[in-house]
């Protein structure tokens, strides 16, 4: 049976990409059960596209030292689709309201007031002499 994948006879099977995407994601999960993800394919172009979701204190676990395991999945998934002919196409999503507050810029410090006309340092300034 993997011949004719390989071939493009694959007798109009596709993977289940849901049952994939829980078996390498759920086990990096604090909370499995919160996983939100959307596996939409279109037979027409053969277009897989699947949209993940997970809570912000999972984000290091999904995407692993440098994006290796995000990485690992791209390509797991990836693979699955071309053995049966398709594109696939991965879209993480964020909370954007927690994204927007941490990519927000802390607040400028204020400037000190400006010093009264007149105002004289109380320490003499430090003159250099040059030697030469």
């Amino acid at each position: 049976m993997l011949n004719n994948e390989l071939n493009g006879n694959n007798n109009g099977l596709s993977p289940d990409y849901d049952g994939l995407v829980r078996f390498l994601i759920e086990p990096l999960l604090e909370s499995p059960e919160l996983l939100n993800f959307d596996c939409e394919q279109i037979s027409s172009t053969k277009r897989v596209w699947i949209r993940l979701a997970f809570e912000e204190n999972d984000k290091g676990k999904i995407y692993g030292r440098g994006g290796r395991n995000i990485q690992a999945l791209r390509t797991v998934l990836q693979t699955a689709a071309q053995l049966s002919g398709d594109t696939l196409y991965l879209e993480i999503y964020e909370d954007e309201e927690r994204t927007r507050e941490r990519r927000s810029k802390p607040p400028l410090r204020q400037a000190p007031p400006p010093r009264p006309a007149g105002h004289h340092f109380t320490r003499r300034p430090i003159r250099r002499s040059t030697i030469g």
